[in-house]
């Protein structure tokens, strides 16, 4: 079922990592979350690089990689396409962990943490909680 365009990239220049693969990445994890689903289209080259302000190159490029991955194909004349789901729980699901994370959050901030000590605070224990689990 196609709804129209239901992703808006952000890019972030400081992060280190390449604007294709965070295209990439956003695409994974809307599929992950189920935002984005099986039909959905990918906004094109041109809007992308309207709102991002980005080689074209760059935006076909992920496109490429999740052609690869088998994530989404084109359309000839019409757009890309999202050609199947990643989704792990529905949006329901996930939402009282979605608020707690935003308590979560709320808390830290007001603990002083930025964002980059957040995403280290919670990569860290991330990989720590992973590696016990194994």
């Amino acid at each position: 079922m196609n709804r129209g365009l239901v992703i808006d990239f952000r890019l972030d220049a400081h992060s280190g990592v390449a604007p294709y693969l965070q295209i990439v990445q956003q695409v994974r994890q809307a599929l992950l979350l189920g935002l984005l689903t099986e039909g959905d289209q990918l906004p094109t080259v041109k809007q992308v690089v309207a709102k991002v302000a980005i080689n074209p190159n760059t935006v076909l490029k992920a496109y490429r990689e999740l052609e690869h991955e088998g994530l989404a194909a084109p359309k000839p004349g019409v757009g890309t396409f999202i050609t199947r789901s990643l989704s792990q729980a529905s949006l329901a699901e996930q939402e009282p962990l979605r608020q707690d994370l935003v308590a979560w959050l709320a808390r830290a901030r007001a603990a002083g943490l930025t964002d980059a000590g957040i995403q280290a605070l919670f990569h860290n224990t991330f990989r720590n909680t992973a590696e016990e689990d194994r």
